[in-house]
């Protein structure tokens, strides 16, 4: 009886295993790839203090709308941000008129004409910051056979989150470990998966100019724009921890209040 069990359970992994690599084969996967235990491919990046972290945290705007300058002179050239609208750059405390002098600056797909030939329209505020390429295939084509992601929720969707970002943007230059071979057009980032990446160092001193006079050294480039992808992926956030910090005082004065209500009731009971 016991055998049987035994031949029975050794029947059930097996079948497991082969569904596994059936679905593996179908995905076009080495089944070692589902054995293999998950580990971390990058460097883990240096925790950081921000301001937005924390139940308290608020966006610094000034760090906000400079990392919307650098996305806007630097990241925008190969990616888009297809969540965010032109008019959501208004929560960057700019001015309507100055929004839509942002938004008339781009121009976006405006279908075909007449001759079947594509054409386009300066943007207004209900169009997306979409990728500065037609379609994905052209994208790969121009970045080594690698997409750039979009932007719009970078910050919440990428291992681990804006450290990481910050780690990455600044993690360039460093030489390679002893036998650590980089194929060309790849360049070298501790931070990046595998430890290599395809996007060339984005960043440069003095590469944007700031409008209120900070000085473009790239830690200050990295830091304000990664800001900016957390801005972007919560605009929301500051409201929200405000939101909660009135709700909490306000259970706090209504537990006072029903603390004192209770003695006064129960205070002339025997």
């Amino acid at each position: 009886m016991q055998e049987r069990r035994h031949q029975r359970g050794h029947g059930a992994r097996a079948g497991g295993w082969l569904r596994r690599g059936l679905l593996l084969a179908a995905l076009g996967l080495p089944a070692s790839t589902a054995l293999a235990q998950p580990r971390h491919d990058y460097r883990a990046p240096p925790p950081q203090a921000w301001s937005f972290s924390g139940p308290l945290g608020h966006f610094d705007m000034a760090a906000v709308q400079r990392g919307y300058t650098v996305y806007a002179q630097v990241c925008s050239a190969c990616h888009g941000m297809k969540s965010v609208t032109y008019g959501d750059l208004a929560g960057l405390g700019l001015k309507m008129a100055d929004v839509n002098t942002i938004a008339s600056a781009h121009h976006v797909p405006a279908g075909v004409d007449g001759s079947g030939h594509p054409v386009t329209r300066p943007a207004n505020m209900d169009d997306h910051l979409l990728s500065p390429y037609p379609n994905p295939h052209a994208a790969a084509a121009a970045n080594h056979g690698v997409m750039p992601p979009d932007q719009s929720r970078l910050a919440v969707v990428h291992p681990g989150g804006v450290d990481r970002i910050l780690a990455f943007l600044t993690g360039y230059g460093e030489t390679p470990p002893p036998g650590t071979a980089v194929p060309p057009g790849l360049f070298y980032n501790p931070y990046a998966a595998n430890g290599q990446t395809a996007m060339p160092p984005p960043l440069h001193e003095g590469g944007v100019t700031y409008p209120d006079g900070t000085p473009a050294t790239v830690a200050q480039q990295a830091r304000d724009v990664t800001t900016f992808l957390a801005w972007v992926a919560s605009p929301h956030l500051t409201a929200r921890h405000r939101a909660g910090v009135g709700a909490v005082v306000f259970l706090l004065v209504l537990l006072v209040l029903s603390i004192c209500l209770k003695r006064r009731t129960w205070s002339n009971v025997p």
